[in-house]
């Protein structure tokens, strides 16, 4: 039997998420788990790993439920919330290709501290705790990588925390429209194009504010001249206007 190893490097898309952050090294500053494995090494992690394909908005885990593993993603994209007690939903990211969630207790079986869901059918290498402990100790390769996605993740959820604690809800929804922009922007002749779908309700919960203050704030926008909104498709205008309200609000 032949075993499909998972997604190349140089297939890893050139954004590793979309999350908060002032700090733009972060956005694209990640590479893969799997990355510096070799062939060999690839293909004892991949033997030991559950492939999985799953449809758009399928609950990979679930907050406070028990931990049993990683799950590294190969295709599509995984967005990870944190839900309050009264309901209400904070975006921590959304993870591509070559990313993993399900931690941060990737080993002890610990309580999931907040969800995962997909965002677009996705295909995933789930790793169960018992047999990542065991790569960890015969891969030094893969440890480092582990370790190096924890550090990263931790990195992004503080600079999540810096910005949410600092930046008025004007700023972030104008910083995220610009870092959309900048990641999967498509210039055309109405604009550049937003080509990606975010509904108001997940640019609402990524920059922590309601669908109604969102819809209203972009009406907003669009009357000055900074973004176009047709049928879920936004388009960008003035950059310059939109980087004047991230640093002013």
């Amino acid at each position: 039997m032949t075993i499909q190893t998972a997604i190349p490097p140089e297939r890893v898309p050139l954004s590793s998420g979309i999350f908060m952050t002032e700090n733009k090294s972060l956005v694209s500053g990640q590479k893969s788990l799997l990355q510096d494995l070799s062939p060999a090494e690839l293909t004892r992690v991949v033997g030991r790993a559950r492939r999985k394909t799953l449809p758009a908005g399928a609950t990979l885990f679930e907050q406070g439920a028990q931990h049993d593993g990683i799950f590294i993603i190969e295709t599509g994209c995984v967005r990870v919330f944190y839900t309050s007690a009264s309901g209400r939903e904070i975006t921590l990211a959304y993870w591509n290709p070559g990313n993993f969630v399900g931690g941060p207790d990737v080993l002890n079986g610990g309580t999931h501290m907040w969800s995962g869901v997909t965002a677009t059918e996705t295909g995933v290498l789930m790793l169960p705790s018992r047999e990542l402990r065991q790569l960890i100790l015969e891969i030094p390769a893969l440890a480092v990588g582990i370790i190096e996605g924890l550090s990263f993740k931790g990195k992004c959820y503080s600079a999540l925390a810096q910005i949410l604690g600092t930046r008025s809800v004007t700023e972030r929804l104008a910083h995220l429209l610009l870092q959309l922009a900048e990641i999967y922007g498509r210039p055309t002749d109405n604009g550049i194009f937003i080509d990606a779908a975010f509904t108001h309700v997940d640019l609402a919960h990524i920059v922590g504010a309601t669908r109604q203050w969102v819809t209203m704030m972009l009406k907003r926008l669009q009357s000055r001249g900074a973004v176009t909104c047709s049928r879920g498709r936004i388009y960008v205008l003035d950059r310059d206007m939109l980087l004047a309200l991230e640093t002013k609000g």
